[in-house]
C-alpha cells in the first residue's frame, strides 16, 4: 500500500485537496481530526492540557475549551513545543491503528493528511510528499478571512509552521492552489490517476 503525505501551510486549501481526493477514492486520514478525537472530555490529549492548564482550559460542558489553549500555546514557543511533543506521539500511534486496519483491505493507496507532516518528521512514514502550495499575500488574506483573524494574529498563526519555501525544497509533488477551485481540482484529479497508476 502507498502512503502520500498530504500537507501544506495554514489556509493553503489542504483541506479541499483531502476532500476531492476523497471523492476520487482515496483513504485519507486526518490528523487533525484524529486530534480532535483524542481532545474530547476524557481522552488523552483533553487529559494532557487539563493537567498542564487546569480547569482554565475546560469548559462547564466538561469539554477542551480550545481557544483558551490555543491564547497559551501559539503566544508562547514553550508551550508550543511542548504541545507538539505531547500531542504527536499519541496521534501517530491513533494513526498507526488506523492505516493497519486499512491495509487489510483492497485499497491502493492511503493519504495522510497531516498540517505539521514535515515539522514533525512524519514524512518518514511515507513514499511521497504532496504539497498544497499557496503564496504568501493569499494565504494571509484567506486565514484572515477564513478563522476572521487580525492580520497580526494571522502572521502569528503563519510564522508558527514551518515557511514554504523550506517546505517546497522536501516535497515531491507541489500542488498549485494560487487559481480557481476548478484549476485546483483538474490538478489534484491529474495527480491522483497518476500516483495510482504508480503504486
Amino acid at each position: 500500500m502507498k502512503v502520500i503525505g498530504l500537507t501544506g501551510g495554514i489556509a493553503s486549501g489542504k483541506s479541499t485537496v483531502s476532500s476531492h481526493l476523497i471523492s476520487l477514492g482515496a483513504s485519507v486520514i486526518d490528523a487533525d481530526k484524529v486530534a480532535w478525537e483524542l481532545a474530547e472530555p476524557g481522552k488523552a490529549i483533553w487529559q494532557a492540557y487539563r493537567h498542564r492548564y487546569g480547569d482554565e482550559v475546560i469548559n462547564e460542558d466538561g469539554t477542551l475549551n480550545r481557544q483558551a489553549v490555543a491564547d497559551r500555546v501559539f503566544a508562547d514557543k514553550e508551550e508550543l513545543n511542548w504541545m507538539n511533543s505531547m500531542a504527536h506521539p499519541l496521534i501517530k500511534e491513533e494513526i498507526g491503528r488506523r492505516m493497519s486496519n486499512i491495509a487489510q483491505q483492497p485499497i491502493p493507496a492511503v493519504v495522510l493528511d497531516v498540517p505539521l507532516l514535515l515539522e514533525s518528521g512524519w514524512d518518514a512514514l511515507t513514499d511521497e510528499v504532496w504539497l498544497v502550495y499557496v503564496a504568501p499575500g493569499l494565504q494571509l488574506k484567506r486565514l484572515m478571512e477564513r478563522n476572521d483573524f487580525s492580520e497580526a494574529e494571522a502572521r502569528r498563526r503563519i510564522a508558527s509552521q514551518m515557511s514554504m519555501e523550506e517546505k517546497i525544497k522536501m516535497a515531491d509533488v507541489v500542488i498549485d492552489n494560487n487559481g480557481t477551485l476548478e484549476e485546483l481540482r483538474r490538478k489534484v484529479t491529474e495527480i491522483w490517476a497518476r500516483s495510482a497508476l504508480n503504486s
